[in-house]
């Protein structure tokens, strides 16, 4: 039996499947979009949505401004699918005319890309419109580039988002959808595979009347001053600023950006973070191609077409994957030489948590058989009852996602101390990380491999926990021991 460590000791939302990106990705903007095995667009009823999201939970929102937005975007699961999507749920007021939101969403609807977080189809009820699209579980341009916690975005991976959004402007101009309203760096999102997507919310506006432009007006184009109104033009100007973003790690006005590098060097403008990482050459040139973007008139500014030639020489490590630059996945790591990782250990190594989630789901309670529960007479009667019934309201929360919920009910299970569960803690351990509290979901995994030593699944949460804690030295170890475990209780 392989040696199994506990540790009692702490420090301090990808695919299971890695999605290299090979050259040829980079230069025709990817697989072709019959690739994407996406449904076509459809009309949902205001009953699935509202179920899909809890109720449109709070704690279901993930737009920037939670729910002080004016149009709020909320994650949800339908019931009749797996796949997770963004509810985007505009002001009661903002499209009046049933038929002119519904020939817009149609519009955006039918354009399909691996470039974009692709919509999905729309409601109307009454006075509801709402938008469903693809959700994209790793977050924004804007979380990785300004408010970064481990690591700064990579250099490869800067160049890898200037490319890729580059190449949707020129998908959705060559559709005839030229226009995009309010283009930064929250309306950049990093799929399942951590490739970086354009969301289609913004190719369509806020309202039928309403303001193309909801950011600092600093960041607009000059003619949108003048005129109130967007143009193709205009959005070749919004995707200079996020350029600038890109090289500089901040949000700098165009204008005064532009007037620090006049006459001087890219440096002027470079994260400190990159400082080494690239050539002269390159930073020389993305300035350049951004101040392209950046010109007060625009019809001296490039077309999509052209930023997409001029982006694909500039392009670095092609052959890595983007979860591997954008620091999910490990190259090269240890997990990888491991053989005969189950789905679980292989999903516990990527530290794809909705992997984890949906084999954890489907596993059942499979862990607690050989358990032994001393239940006292009393447990019989009415406290038994109670606890069950808690049991019951952890595993809904737990199968909706509803990990804050899962956590007090699992919790309260726990503490009555009437039945050990080691499938309890496991699923308590997931919620944990869920939550980002990597060092209560490794005790949780301790405790259910105490409970059951032979069940290997306590052991992978345990790896997924020390992953987590940056311990990924023990986390490969531990992905060893269970794997040698699951071999054993194979030879069985």
């Amino acid at each position: 039996m392989a040696a199994r460590c506990f540790y009692f000791s702490f420090c301090g939302w990808s695919n299971p499947k890695s999605n290299d990106t090979h050259p040829s990705d980079l230069e025709n903007g990817g697989a072709e979009s019959d690739k994407l095995k996406l449904p076509a667009f459809k009309e949902y009823k205001l009953d699935q949505l509202r179920a899909a999201t809890g109720g449109f939970s709070v704690e279901n929102i993930v737009s920037e401004h939670g729910e002080k937005a004016p149009n709020v975007v909320y994650r949800g699961k339908l019931e009749d699918d797996d796949r997770l999507i963004a509810v985007k749920r505009f002001n009661r007021s903002a499209w009046p005319d049933t038929r002119q939101f519904l020939d817009e969403a149609k519009a955006v609807g039918q354009l399909r890309s691996p470039r974009l977080a692709n919509l999905l189809g729309c409601c109307y009820e009454g006075n509801e419109r709402l938008l469903v699209a693809e959700f994209m579980p790793h977050e924004t341009l804007s979380k990785h580039l300004f408010h970064w916690e481990s690591q700064p975005l990579k250099w490869a991976m800067r160049l890898r988002v200037a490319l890729y959004l580059a190449q949707a402007l020129d998908y959705c101009s060559s559709k005839g959808r030229a226009l995009y309203h309010d283009l930064n760096a929250y309306r950049v999102l990093f799929d399942q595979e951590c490739n970086p997507r354009l969301s289609c919310f913004g190719l369509m506006k806020n309202s039928r009347d309403g303001k193309s432009y909801s950011t600092n007006l600093a960041f607009t184009p000059p003619e949108y001053m003048r005129t109130g109104r967007v143009i193709a033009e205009s959005v070749i100007y919004s995707f200079g600023t996020i350029l600038l973003d890109l090289l500089s790690g901040k949000h700098i006005p165009p204008s005064h950006a532009l007037d620090l590098i006049k006459g001087k060097n890219f440096q002027m403008l470079t994260d400190s973070c990159l400082e080494g990482h690239f050539s002269n050459d390159d930073g020389t040139e993305l300035v350049r191609i951004a101040s392209r973007c950046l010109q007060y008139e625009p019809r001296e500014r490039p077309n999509a077409k052209s930023v997409v030639a001029s982006l694909t020489p500039l392009q670095k490590q092609t052959d890595v994957s983007s979860l591997v630059l954008l620091g999910i996945g490990k190259e090269s790591s240890p997990a990888t030489q491991i053989s005969n990782l189950s789905p679980l250990g292989d999903a516990c190594s990527r530290m794809d948590l909705t992997a984890i989630h949906e084999i954890l789901e489907k596993i059942g309670y499979s862990g607690d058989e050989g358990v032994t529960d001393e239940l006292s007479f009393q447990m019989w009667t009415s406290q038994l009852h109670d606890t069950l019934n808690g049991k019951k309201h952890g595993d809904n929360a737990f199968r909706a996602k509803d990990f804050t919920t899962a956590i007090e009910c699992y919790t309260n299970f726990i503490e009555s101390g009437t039945m050990v569960s080691p499938t309890m803690y496991v699923r308590r351990c997931l919620s944990y990380l869920m939550i980002n509290k990597a060092q209560e979901a490794l005790g949780d995994a301790m405790q259910a491999q105490v409970i059951n030593p032979e069940w290997s699944t306590a052991l992978y949460l345990q790896a997924a926990a020390l992953f987590s804690l940056g311990m990924d030295k023990d986390g490969h170890e531990m992905l060893k021991d269970a794997a040698s475990l699951d071999l054993e209780t194979k030879g069985n």
